[in-house]
């Protein structure tokens, strides 16, 4: 192996002051921890599936190699006047000073008093890129290099050395200055090349853009890595520590340096290796304590029995085990696919709450199975307030004799950006949608979700803008071969065929596939499709499943007339709930409730930790084996809809597309219990419908009217489920069952127009579609402004709702500071800050909407009294809203006011006119 020249040890890669002490790290140094990092993380880390990516067209020696001269070559263009000059990051000029010195020792004369127009058009990833085109790289593995800070360049960089030349020779002109700079950029190519295995920048094999893009995640990932001085800022836990100036790269022992750091990331948390799942009824008692239904057993035995199963999609009455399936597929199809982690997306907060007590339950039995500690991420913006997440072991703090009572823990390593990497991941479908959006470090979430069997829940839930983004993101993953779940209970037909179309694209590079001549008009129900290879296997023959037979009534949309006679319905006891469609509703239904009668409220508009009372305590009475009270009336929005396991005798719901209706309905007598003798046939009121068109503009506003039409069209007096579910869904999403009525025909001009305007929109931000041939240059071109560093804005754009504000929400009284509960903030301890963090609710899009100017106010509020926030983990950003003696405030032209039974209230000011 050649040896390196002093003049190309003296390049610095980086450099600090710490507590008084100058330190830094060679250049080649960084590069050969990133090749070392890269190395193991292909070796090591990537899943076999992900490899079988990588390698598509390469043999495993050529994929090792082209790793490894990513690692190796990501910073070359560090070894540039450009970057050499750069002052140090808290501008330390005796360091600066010191590090120029060093150069000029090893021969880069004239650095001390060099001075570039334009340094900053030269920045380290775009000159490497220059660098190594220059020196015969091929573009597609160039534009990696370019990328590798999280965004790659629009184009090659063509033009940089001619017309940035001094950047990277320091002269304009031939001189003894540029020579020795090209010489110790050849020589720092060459001694990466002959390391690796190549003699020639020519050698580096081509990849294809599925390729680049888990190329560029993996070298982001190794490169973040490699950067890490100490495990999460533990100075007991080193890693890629920098070095005294007065030392060298001879003074370091790479490969012990490189082998410490591996050791001390990877502690305490082992990999999943899925086993085949070989005996369906024995595996449910193993995982869950039962014997699985005959429908469970059959769908898990047909999965078990694909060749390359790719995208499966079930759907299945509400109540019938969908997450037992899906579980018992993730364990399938890792498994043939190569997979070690799974991804559960679910459409809210509460929802994802909810599912991660029974992946973490889950996730402990395999565990438990394998003798292994499995890492596990809860990804949502309050995941921080889950109890049972934050209670669970941290991998980092396990003894280093480890604690085997745990099969369950958390890696802090995988956080922000991060998180997508940790193999098990639950949290709101955002996460995944955000795959389709242009934004930087998209690279990461594409690796991340690239070695996990992804299951969705709740598909019915997403509107043509969100499918838009579901259908982007299917195709990716079938250019990944990632294995897809899909669970509904009311699945258009059409949505399921442009589901399995969009898969079959990314694939195959075709939405053709072998399958039977009526597949896209198939209604059977309960229904399971999948694609094994090219092949649509499409089974609907289950053992029948038992009927429930539900009255449907209408009835006045009244509040006072619909409470009158929602207590009516309880006189001889009983639970009735009420789902209306507006916040303002709800809160206005519960306050005609008689005293006698105890109520409860759900809706959004509630503080963090009084709305996870609300769901706990709701869990506790009407759930499933709960104490239920003899007497109650729940009143709430969509938020009951969506995967809360509650069980009503009586149900009350605002009118509403029909799939959402049955999703409601799926919430009465839920459960095989005693009811009250008034109440023992379920009984479905539906709230304004009582007129063929007639609404409200409320309902409207939320719902399209041509949905709303076809609904109470074909909602009949009596619903047999589950045998009814598809049929009426399908009535009212399939356009061939429009019927002659001019109120309908505009309608359904207006709803074609609106999913016309959301799929144009969607479209503006996404990624293109997985094009095999081209480099990655521009991939992430014209990205929204702000959306890099915002990810609830980067959020609002994947679900096309208008971006909001959250805030912290506090009652000042004249002795102090208190939170809403009455606890004073004076007297919080020492967790106080995140206590706060805690009091947190979004503020309303009518109270915001010139958003820009109420964040301004608030932010001038917030510092104004709260200045402290600004150095607290916690807070820091953090906006509040300070609330007076009466819990009231005004804001933004808005009366504001908060309770814990009714939530955040607001009303427009009188201006007086």
């Amino acid at each position: 192996m050649m040896d390196l020249s002093n003049a190309a040890k003296s390049l610095w890669g980086k450099k600090k002051t710490d507590n008084g002490q100058q330190l830094w790290l060679p250049l080649i140094a960084h590069l050969l921890d990133t090749k070392n990092v890269i190395n193991w993380l292909f070796n090591h880390w990537i899943s076999d599936g992900q490899r079988e990516i990588i390698c598509e067209n390469l043999s495993e020696e050529k994929a090792q190699q082209l790793v490894n001269f990513l690692g190796y070559s990501h910073d070359i263009g560090k070894a540039t006047p450009a970057f050499q000059i750069k002052e140090s990051y808290n501008q330390d000029k005796s360091l600066d000073k010191e590090v120029v010195e060093k150069l000029i020792r090893n021969g880069f004369a004239g650095l001390d008093s060099l001075k570039l127009a334009k340094a900053e058009a030269s920045p380290h990833n775009r000159a490497g890129e220059a660098l190594l085109e220059k020196f015969g790289l091929n573009k597609n593995v160039g534009a990696i290099i370019g990328g590798h800070h999280g965004k790659p360049e629009n184009k090659a960089p063509r033009n940089q050395l001619d017309e940035y030349k001094s950047n990277y020779w320091q002269t304009f002109n031939q001189s003894e200055e540029q020579k020795h700079w090209q010489k110790v950029q050849q020589e720092l190519v060459d001694y990466g090349l002959r390391l690796i295995g190549f003699t020639d920048l020519k050698e580096v094999p081509k990849v294809n853009q599925q390729q680049a893009v888990l190329l560029t995640g993996l070298l982001i990932m190794a490169d973040w890595i490699a950067s890490s001085e100490y495990l999460n800022d533990d100075m007991s836990k080193p890693m890629f520590p920098t070095i005294d100036i007065n030392q060298s790269f001879d003074d370091l022992d790479m490969n012990a340096r490189y082998r410490r750091a591996i050791k001390t990331w990877k502690a305490h948390e082992d990999t999943w290796e899925p086993e085949r799942v070989t005996n369906i009824p024995g595996h449910y008692q193993k995982r869950w304590g039962f014997y699985p239904r005959p429908i469970q057993e059959k769908i898990s035995e047909i999965i078990g029995e694909a060749t390359d199963p790719g995208i499966v999609v079930i759907e299945a009455p509400m109540g019938i085990g969908k997450t037992e399936i899906a579980l018992t597929a993730a364990e399938q199809l890792a498994f043939y696919s190569g997979r070690t982690g799974l991804y559960m997306g679910l459409p809210t907060q509460a929802t994802s709450n909810a599912m991660f007590t029974r992946i973490k339950n889950w996730l402990e039995s395999v565990g438990n199975e394998e003798g292994k500690k499995l890492s596990i991420k809860l990804m949502h913006g309050k995941a921080q307030f889950n109890k049972e997440y934050t209670n669970l072991i941290k991998a980092e703090n396990i003894d280093s004799d480890g604690d085997s009572s745990e099969s369950v823990v958390i890696n802090s390593w995988f956080s922000g950006e991060k998180s997508v990497l940790d193999e098990f991941t639950i949290g709101t479908v955002d996460n995944l949608l955000l795959m389709g959006l242009k934004q930087k470090h998209l690279f990461l979430k594409h690796l991340g979700f690239s070695n996990k069997v992804v299951v969705i829940d709740e598909v019915h839930a997403y509107d043509a803008y969100m499918s838009s983004y579901l259908d982007k993101v299917l195709e990716w993953l079938g250019a990944y071969h990632v294995p897809v779940v899909i669970l509904s209970a009311t699945l258009p037909k059409d949505r399921r065929n442009k589901l399995l179309q969009a898969y079959s694209q990314g694939k195959f590079r075709t939405e053709n596939f072998e399958a039977a001549s009526n597949w896209q008009e198939n209604q059977a129900y309960p229904l399971m499709s999948m694609l094994d290879n090219k092949n649509l296997v499409q089974v609907s023959d289950f053992e029948k499943q038992e009927v429930k037979d539900i009255d449907v009534f209408r009835m006045t949309d009244d509040e006072q007339a619909v409470i009158n006679f929602a207590v009516s319905k309880i006189e001889d006891g009983g639970i009735a709930g009420i789902i209306v469609n507006t916040v303002k509703r709800a809160q206005a239904l519960v306050e005609l409730v008689p005293d006698n009668i105890p109520t409860m409220l759900l809706h959004s508009a509630f503080l963090a930790p009084d709305r996870s009372a609300l769901e706990d305590e709701l869990q506790r009475k009407i759930g499933k084996r709960g104490s239920r009270p003899e007497k109650l009336i729940v009143i709430g929005t969509q938020v009951l809809e969506q995967s809360l396991d509650i069980d009503f005798d009586v149900m009350f719901t605002d009118i509403a597309p029909m799939d959402l209706i049955l999703q409601r309905v799926g919430r009465l007598h839920r459960h095989n219990i005693e009811r009250p003798k008034k109440l023992e046939v379920p009984q479905l009121y539906v709230m304004g419908a009582t007129e063929y068109g007639s609404y409200s503009s409320a309902n409207e506003a939320i719902y399209e009217r041509y949905l709303l039409l076809k609904t109470d069209h074909f909602l009949g007096d009596k619903i047999t489920l589950p045998n009814d579910i598809s049929p009426l869904v399908q009535s009212v999403y399939d356009k061939n069952t429009d019927y002659q009525d001019d109120e309908l025909a505009k309608a359904r001009s207006v709803f074609d127009a609106d999913k016309k305007k959301a799929k144009r929109k969607a479209k503006s931000f996404q990624i293109k579609d997985p094009t095999p041939r081209k480099a990655i240059h521009g991939w992430l071109g014209m990205a929204q402004l702000g959306i890099d560093k915002d990810e609830v804005r980067a959020q609002a754009t994947v679900r096309d709702i208008k971006e909001t504000i959250e805030v912290i929400l506090l009652q000042e009284r004249k002795d102090g500071y208190y939170l809403l509960d009455g606890r004073k903030v004076a007297d919080l301890g020492s967790n106080k800050d995140k206590i706060i963090a805690q009091q947190v609710i979004r503020l309303p899009v009518a109270v915001t909407q010139n958003i820009d100017d109420a964040i301004n106010d608030l932010e001038t509020r917030t510092i104004g009294r709260f200045r402290a926030w600004q150095q607290s983990i916690w807070l820091k950003g953090a906006l509040a809203l300070v609330l007076d003696e009466q819990q009231k405030t005004d804001f933004n032209g808005w009366n504001l006011s908060y309770s814990p039974k009714l939530g955040l209230r607001y009303e427009k000011q009188d201006n007086g006119c």
